[in-house]
């Protein structure tokens, strides 16, 4: 509601079968919701006027005294908030719309890494994933080999320091119950960078000893 855009959340059934232990939090403290609704009476208002931080609109509540609610399916004017088939103004709604989520990246939390920030290998992961790769990692760090862990909660937009952690890397290696939806995602985000892929699409998850070998592998190759 704040950013005014749909939020799709990306699930797997290995979430529902997994289990771990976290304390259950109060509504007082979690953090507030802002939604950027107009003040009723307000002389200035333009429905299409956006917020220069965060690309946003004003929302006109139906019923706000003083104010005029359009809604409808059709493309509107930039800032008036009219109907429009301008193309140039469609261009200039387009790129609006996609700057506009590009921006939620300033207010979402930095990727975290598990184990150190640089090194030989780095493991991504998303997703039902985490509990496998999580023990996988830990077991081979407890190994002595260099090696981290990058879950990740936030996929569109990604964190803004994942380019900067990638950097810190010799080797990426991407797991997935899948053919490579999220690292074919990477690959067009963050082209740079050079990924390795381990990939499983049986109806069954991760073995902690099948990831294991395959961190064990990237790391033995020169």
């Amino acid at each position: 509601m704040e950013h005014m855009t749909p939020c799709i959340l990306l699930t797997d059934g290995y979430l529902g079968f997994g289990s771990a232990l976290f304390k259950i939090p109060k509504m007082a403290d979690m953090p507030p919701i802002n939604p950027p609704i107009a003040q009723a009476n307000d002389p200035d208002f333009k429905p299409y006027r956006r917020d220069p931080k965060t690309l946003v609109r004003q929302w006109a509540l139906p019923g706000t005294e003083g104010l005029r609610h359009r809604i409808g399916g059709l493309e509107k004017e930039d800032i008036i908030g009219t109907v429009s088939t301008d193309p140039i103004n469609h261009q200039k709604m387009v790129d609006y719309r996609n700057a506009k989520v590009e921006k939620i990246a300033d207010f979402i939390p930095l990727q975290e890494v598990d184990g150190d920030p640089t090194g030989e290998l780095l493991v991504v992961s998303w997703g039902g994933t985490f509990g496998a790769v999580h023990s996988a990692v830990k077991q081979v760090q407890g190994e002595g080999r260099k090696v981290s862990h990058a879950h990740f909660h936030h996929i569109m937009p990604l964190p803004k320091n994942t380019g900067e952690i990638f950097s810190g890397f010799k080797k990426i290696l991407a797991c997935e119950l899948n053919s490579g939806q999220f690292v074919n995602y990477l690959r067009m985000r963050h082209p740079k960078h050079d990924y390795h892929q381990f990939n499983k699409v049986q109806g069954l998850p991760f073995m902690i000893n099948e990831l294991t070998d395959k961190f064990n592998q990237l790391l033995e190759e020169k």
